[in-house]
């Protein structure tokens, strides 16, 4: 293996390699997105006899609890390296598939949706971005970007496929093929392609350092989880994240709903995904360009600035022209979201104990997305109208933009920062 490795980065930098097996497993991820989900939930319901909010409350609830179990990933991450753990997520991923598709009842659906966002929507997206952040550098941003189309192509591919396998084999036989399909594409790229780290095959990130110098995984630099718990850059990356998250789910929860309360037709509601869509396949690498190429905290409070502005405009759409604004600023939002995950955690603490740091930030980004759509939810119950409550909303991200234009380096990395701030 690391002789291939060697022979392919002479011709071109290993990293690509790592990259496009990194975007593979964030679309293998899509067993565990709710935009998969989503095409299931009616079958399910009739088959198990169960209420739209019986299913909706165990898929809210198994979120927040495979939220908990990411700093533990995290960790697993940082002592046995993302390619082993790659392995074990991809046939968990593939058996919680298997599983799931023989539930009987409320609980075994519950422990279900559990299992498949831990594996899917957490701890493989937190492998592939973790891969990600040890072989690019200079270029993180643009290779995390790059990354994320992969989560574009499910979104594009999963839902069809899945109602497909549905109406072709039914809905429990579709998952045996999913999780089938999920160790087939996955397993092999990642058993014979994937090296942790560049410095084990006597490479540098972003492979500047061609393949002749030899570099440990001793020489990479890092904060403890305990000291980047200690610095106000983290509680900063955290709110603002946590802001992304939750409202980024409440939008595309309740999006419909919102436009047709508002005037739009449920047929004119629905063409607004696309167009978000294609405008976030677009936003995401300029996005990533834009970490690489400006300072990080200005390129932050810009994307929760757009997150002001997508749920302004939401609150403010009234015909098609104004639905199509929120559009192309709830695509904008998306892109900046996907791709700031991926890039904050490594920007800001380094790579040593990336894993932990980065499972501790992911988890607080889940459990905003479990919590995401009450605040909305409940305003409509209580009044008719989501207009005033999206405007409230938005003082929440307005704020996190403010401080976001605070954040630092840390001290223990100030004297190595990867980039300007």
């Amino acid at each position: 293996m690391k002789s291939l490795a060697l022979r392919i980065n002479r011709r071109v930098f290993y990293g690509w390699v790592i990259l496009a097996t990194a975007a593979l497993g964030i679309f293998v991820s899509g067993a565990g997105q709710s935009h998969t989900f989503s095409v299931f939930l009616v079958h399910i319901q009739a088959d198990l006899g169960l209420s739209a909010t019986s299913v909706s409350s165990a898929y809210a609830f198994a979120t927040l609890v495979a939220a908990f179990g990411l700093p533990w990933m995290g960790r697993l991450v940082d002592r046995l390296g993302p390619r082993r753990m790659l392995v074990v997520v991809t046939l968990l991923l593939g058996v919680a598939c298997l599983a799931f598709g023989a539930a009987a009842g409320f609980l075994w659906l519950a422990v279900g949706f559990a299992a498949l966002r831990f594996l899917g929507q957490g701890s493989l997206m937190l492998n592939c971005s973790n891969l990600i952040s040890h072989w690019f550098d200079r270029r993180r941003g643009f290779a995390l970007s790059l990354m994320a189309l992969g989560f574009s192509a499910s979104m594009a591919v999963h839902p069809p496929l899945s109602q497909w396998l549905i109406d072709t084999v039914g809905w429990r036989q579709a998952w045996f093929w999913l999780g089938a399909s999920t160790w087939l594409l996955l397993l092999p790229p990642v058993l014979f392609l994937v090296h942790d780290r560049p410095e084990n095959l006597g490479l540098k990130p972003d492979g500047h350092a061609g393949t002749t110098a030899v570099h440990g995984p001793d020489t990479v630099q890092g904060l403890t989880l305990r000291e980047a718990l200690a610095t106000r850059t983290f509680w900063i990356l955290c709110a603002g994240l946590f802001g992304l998250s939750m409202l980024v789910t409440s939008l595309h929860f309740f999006q419909v709903s919102i436009l047709t309360t508002q005037g739009l037709s449920e047929a004119a509601a629905a063409r607004i995904f696309p167009i978000s869509a294609l405008v976030m396949v677009i936003a995401i690498p300029l996005v990533g360009r834009s970490l690489d190429r400006f300072p990080t905290r200005r390129v932050f409070a810009f994307g929760l600035v757009v997150m002001v502005a997508s749920l302004v405009s939401a609150a403010m759409v009234h015909d098609l022209t104004t639905a199509m604004i929120y559009a192309v600023a709830f695509g904008l939002n998306n892109g900046c979201t996907m791709t700031f995950f991926g890039y904050m955690w490594p920007r800001y603490f380094g790579r040593k104990h990336l894993g932990a740091i980065q499972g501790t930030g992911q988890m607080i980004g889940v459990i905003g997305a479990s919590i995401g759509p009450l605040p909305l939810g409940i305003a409509f119950d209580l009044t008719g109208s989501y207009q005033d409550t999206l405007l409230w909303l938005a003082v929440y991200p307005a704020g996190c933009a403010v401080a976001a234009l605070f954040l630092r380096t840390p001290a223990q990395l100030s004297a190595h920062p990867p980039r300007t701030e």
